[in-house]
């Protein structure tokens, strides 16, 4: 059996790696999986806390970020592509968004 702590240090790690990405890369797309990186973290630890209280209140909200986060996916991918269509690339400090 796996304990509570050995599920949130690993949520934890997940979403500190979401964080570190989310702030040093300058990719578009490196940014994207790092934000779903970030809700899976947190994800995980609702439910590891859920279980471990006997609730079903974290596993509830997780399928509704899960729900939320693929609607994200669907929207945030269409206006990346709009953006790289328009600027050829995915970097984001190519995006001024004032000048267009």
């Amino acid at each position: 059996m796996v304990s509570l702590s050995a599920y949130l240090i690993l949520s934890g790690v997940i979403f500190s790696i979401g964080a570190l990405g989310f702030l040093i890369r300058r990719n578009i797309l490196i940014m994207f999986m790092s934000i779903e990186l970030m809700l899976n973290g947190v994800n995980l630890s609702l439910v590891a806390l859920s279980t471990k209280l006997g609730s079903l209140d974290g596993q509830v909200i997780v399928f509704l970020v899960m729900t939320v986060a693929a609607a994200e996916v669907a929207v945030g991918l269409a206006i990346i592509i709009c953006l790289f269509r328009n600027k050829k690339s995915v970097n984001v400090d190519d995006f001024n968004l004032m000048k267009w």
